[in-house]
């Protein structure tokens, strides 16, 4: 162990004797910093510890601890100083910030602005919405309604739109939009770009709509056609079309049984991303059961509306309508019964169908209305003549339809009433009666009048082909 001690009051360079010490006491570190960190001094590849070996050997170390222990100590304090120094300079350097310049004016990918551009996707119910949602992306005020009012010619009342926000974070009174791309799901919209005079460039989107045809096909299961048209993926809204286009020929609450198979077409719009827009339209319906099998297709006529009509170009109206409400299930026939609410046996002079309240109840046939009005156990009450002189009864009717009273001219399949529970009853149903001559008769055991159906001819039936023709070679494909 030497005996060199370390006194910080000696630190000295190189070219310093001992003797000189005790004049020049007043030498500092920086001197001695000075003279090892100079870049083009030879001195500065100097050890430390042969700078240090020029102190007086004053003093013995406090610790013990030999002066070449401490010296590597001391370098690599200096050392790590250094690192600690450069690496804050360098983590300055990295994050200073400085002022953003706004983007040229253009109507497709905005311009890089730097790292702290920030995109954010909102969905909004309507237009009247983007102020609130600018405002709360970061967009000043001024900004966010300066935006809306140059997006709103562009973007329908009242429908959904979605929106990409490009931001350029700003202070307390909010940041830039540099970007808004706004959409309906048809593709509709508008983009909007920020110019260098804070003004911004329009650029209108145009729809991207298309038509198909989809094909579904399913079995009917062991509970309902509506369970069963669900789980082959039918859209709600098509399944009452579908029971009202069999009206004249099933019954689909009593007519149908498990293994039977349907199958429908349907026309969707969609977008150019494959989304269906709108409501969907059913242009053919299809069902088959073990007695028999029926295919119709919707077509439009010049005079008399769409209507369903067979292959070869017949309507299906006929005669009075096999079940005058959507998708109900029989729950009483025509006949003697046990009265739930009398309690003695009586005849049950027509077919209860069970449905929800509010099921539209429609015309059986073209006739006038007799009587539209509350009459005790019967309920909501209406009387329908026909031009053949039969009569039906629709009986506990939850409400009437609008404009439906005495006298007035309905068609068939034109809604009259909702189903409900009206009267007494023991829950929402219709009561349906057909009256002959004045007498009761069971409205399953009239059979259809095949002589009343309607053809269709000339253009019309031309027209209808080239229809028909279209819907089977979509079916054909699955898809079109």
């Amino acid at each position: 162990m030497d005996n060199n001690s370390f006194n910080p009051k000696l630190w000295l360079s190189e070219n310093k004797s001992a003797a000189n010490v005790a004049d020049s006491g007043s030498e500092s570190f920086g001197a001695f910093w000075k003279s090892v960190s100079a870049p083009d001094n030879a001195q500065a590849s100097t050890p430390i510890s042969a700078t240090a070996s020029a102190i007086p050997n004053t003093a013995k170390p406090a610790t013990g601890r030999s002066r070449t222990a401490f010296d590597r100590r001391f370098a690599l304090a200096l050392t790590a100083s250094a690192a600690i120094l450069a690496g804050s300079a360098l983590a300055a350097w990295l994050t200073r910030t400085g002022p953003v310049s706004a983007p040229q004016a253009s109507a497709g990918v905005a311009g890089d602005t730097g790292s702290n551009v920030q995109e954010r996707a909102v969905n909004l119910a309507g237009p009247g919405q983007l102020v609130g949602a600018l405002i709360e992306a970061g967009v000043s005020a001024a900004d966010a309604n300066a935006a809306a009012a140059a997006a709103a010619p562009h973007l329908a009342s009242g429908s959904e739109i979605r929106a990409i926000l490009v931001i350029i974070p700003g202070g307390a009174g909010g940041g830039l939009l540099q970007q808004l791309r706004a959409t309906r799901i048809d593709g509709s919209g508008v983009i909007l770009a920020r110019g260098e005079d804070g003004t911004y460039a329009v650029t209108p989107l145009v729809a991207d709509v298309t038509r198909k045809i989809e094909v579904l096909r399913g079995e009917i299961d062991s509970e309902s056609f509506y369970t069963s048209a669900v789980s082959a993926g039918l859209i709600d809204t098509l399944i009452p079309e579908f029971i009202n286009a069999f009206s004249y020929d099933f019954n689909l609450a009593s007519e149908v049984s498990p293994g039977d198979v349907f199958e429908v077409a349907y026309d969707q719009e969609v977008n150019g991303a494959g989304e269906a827009i709108g409501q969907p339209k059913l242009l053919y319906a299809q069902l088959t059961t073990a007695q028999k099998s029926l295919a119709l297709y919707r077509f439009q006529t010049a005079d008399d509306g769409s209507g369903w009509f067979d292959g070869n170009g017949a309507t299906t109206k006929r005669g009075l309508m096999r079940t005058p409400v959507d998708g109900a299930r029989i729950t009483s026939k025509f006949g003697m019964r046990f009265h739930p609410v009398l309690h003695y046996n009586k005849l049950h002079g027509g077919t209860d169908f069970a449905a929800p309240i509010g099921t539209p109840i429609f015309a059986a046939a073209d006739g006038a209305i007799e009587f539209a009005a509350m009459k005790g156990a019967n309920g909501n009450l209406t009387i329908l003549r026909h031009d053949n002189g039969w009569a039906t009864y629709y009986l506990h009717q939850n409400v009437f339809a609008p404009g439906i009273a005495a006298g007035t001219r309905v068609t068939q399949g034109q809604r009259i009433g909702d189903v409900g529970t009206t009267g007494r009853s023991t829950g929402p149903h219709l009561h349906y009666e057909v009256h002959i001559d004045g007498e009761r008769i069971d409205p399953l055991s009239i059979p259809t009048d095949e002589a009343s159906r309607k053809r269709l001819d000339g253009a019309a039936l031309q027209a209808f082909m080239k229809e028909r023709d279209r819907i089977d070679t979509a079916r054909a494909q699955g898809t079109n």
